[in-house]
């Protein structure tokens, strides 16, 4: 059935309005703050030690990393000291460089005749010298629960900032930032958004870098995601920072990200790697990833992507003390082992990142139902150290007969496994 000059019309505005928010991602510069010091080890089977994290620190800053948290300053048990508090204190007595630092704080309690009683979390962070900080409260019925009530939160707020400004030295000597993260911050917009608004118009008034909103389990989806952070952002106008910090929980971590910078987010915070509480979260790495899919060249300008792929694999490999999962996109190590040379991403189209792009090399996996002879080629390569082009194309293409009638005689064989490979290739030739 022929279509009206106006549905085609209504066809180019619809991709024209896909391309406007292409063009947004691409132009936008993020406010990053890296937690591969904290956030992985978090949900880690090991985590790290003082020496990892010496060691880390510098990887972090070489990669280009400007703002980077140390640690979390514990709130339940302040007296057992943890790691994090060892890592400050060492930085701290051999002063070392930590402008651009910032440590998790939880706020003071103000009283209600005006008294305030800074937290154990906000004392370690002064005699520890951290310049910044993400400060935590909860808006939530249950993130509250225990804590402090409403009233409360509105009396403290204010003045735990007040004592942060007035006792934490920042970078090069200046002003602390202040971020305000809100723990619970999806559930706090869902459940009681008028209080949520509240709390926000409070904090707009504050002596803050911004805030922060978390979905905490990652069960929020991405278009209320969006909302949430449109509508936080309608209370707090720039040069106010909104940063937002999504878990892998039902599996839109990065979609929600990206949904939030459409909606007036200026970035996030996470680890480099994917690893991190739960089941893991939108990591910087695969945001930083995205971003120069998208062709954002301020990627390029402020990151070494040579060591993208490589740094974050390897600090996720030291807090498991076991391999990446193969599957993870991006990261893992089957996002670049070709299975069938049609997936191959190529530099200059369209949303395609190779990995060269990130610091990586595509490599060659063996699918007997779908690997064509360029990718038996590969594999042959990797596991003989041979050129691919030395492989014959008449062989390559009997193997792929052998890999079918094998299927089709019920025998089921890991081709890919080098020995069976090599089977494979003195069957075929």
């Amino acid at each position: 059935m022929p279509r009206s000059p106006d549905t085609f019309t209504q066809a180019h505005a619809i991709l024209a309005g896909a391309q406007e928010k292409i063009d947004r991602l691409r132009n936008l510069q993020p406010y990053l703050i890296d937690l591969s010091l904290r956030e992985n080890p978090v949900g880690a089977r090991i985590g790290q030690t003082l020496a990892d994290k010496l060691a880390i620190l510098p990887r972090l800053r070489e990669f280009g990393f400007r703002n980077i948290l140390l640690g979390t300053l514990d709130y339940a048990m302040p007296d057992e000291l943890e790691v994090d508090d060892d890592f400050m204190m060492y930085l701290r007595d051999h002063q070392l460089d930590m402008n651009g630092c910032f440590a998790f704080t939880d706020i003071g309690i103000a009283a209600a005749d005006g008294t305030f009683t800074p937290s154990p979390s906000q004392r370690k962070l002064q005699a520890y010298g951290v310049p910044n900080t993400l400060h935590e409260i909860y808006l939530s019925k249950a993130g509250m629960a225990g804590q402090y009530d409403l009233a409360t939160l509105r009396r403290s707020l204010p003045a735990s900032i007040a004592w942060l400004n007035a006792n934490i030295r920042g970078d090069d000597g200046g002003q602390p930032r202040i971020l305000i993260n809100i723990v619970d911050g999806c559930d706090a917009f869902a459940e009681d958004p008028d209080t949520a608004c509240s709390i926000l118009s409070l904090l707009a008034d504050q002596a803050i870098e911004g805030i922060s909103i978390e979905d905490d389990r990652g069960t929020y989806l991405p278009f209320q995601v969006g909302a949430f952070v449109a509508a936080a952002r309608s209370f707090l106008p720039p040069p106010l920072k909104l940063l937002v910090h999504m878990h892998a929980g039902g599996g839109f971590e990065n979609a929600s990200v990206i949904e939030a910078l459409l909606n007036g987010a200026d970035g996030a915070w996470g680890g480099l790697p994917k690893r991190a509480a739960i089941i893991g979260h939108a990591s910087l790495g695969e945001l930083i990833a995205n971003l120069v899919r998208v062709g954002n060249p301020h990627m390029q300008a402020s990151y070494r992507l040579d060591q993208l792929l490589q740094l974050a694999t390897r600090l996720q490999v030291l807090d498991e003390e076991e391999p990446v999962p193969d599957d993870l996109p991006i990261l893992g190590n089957n996002a670049y082992r070709l299975p069938l040379s049609f997936f191959r991403q190529q530099a200059g189209r369209f949303m395609d990142l190779p990995p060269e792009a990130i610091g990586g090399a595509y490599r060659y996996r063996i699918c007997p139902v779908v690997s064509d002879a360029a990718v038996i080629a590969g594999r042959l390569a990797e596991v003989t150290g041979q050129a691919a082009e030395s492989f014959p194309e008449a062989v390559l293409n009997r193997m792929i007969r052998l890999m079918r009638r094998d299927l089709r005689a019920g025998k089921r064989i890991a081709y890919d496994e080098p020995v069976q490979l090599m089977q494979l290739f003195a069957r075929a030739s």
